[in-house]
């Protein structure tokens, strides 16, 4: 069996809306349960490939911070 996690991920929200998908990611990053952070790692692609130069330098600069505490 070939699953594309990508694919069935993104399948999975395709109809959400921005508060359906604002649910998802809190929900995953509150349980904390390491089976989640494939999700998270395919919404936070999807949100890099489509972002500008500019977004994804501010990205950036708020993950060197949080990585920094």
């Amino acid at each position: 069996m070939n699953l594309n996690l990508r694919h069935a991920i993104m399948q999975n929200v395709a109809n959400n809306s921005k508060e359906q998908l604002e649910d998802t990611i809190i929900d995953a990053i509150q349980r904390g349960e390491e089976k989640l952070l494939p999700g998270l790692g395919v919404l936070f692609e999807a949100i890099w490939n489509h972002s500008s130069e500019q977004q994804k330098n501010e990205m950036l600069a708020t993950l060197e911070q949080a990585v920094k505490q």
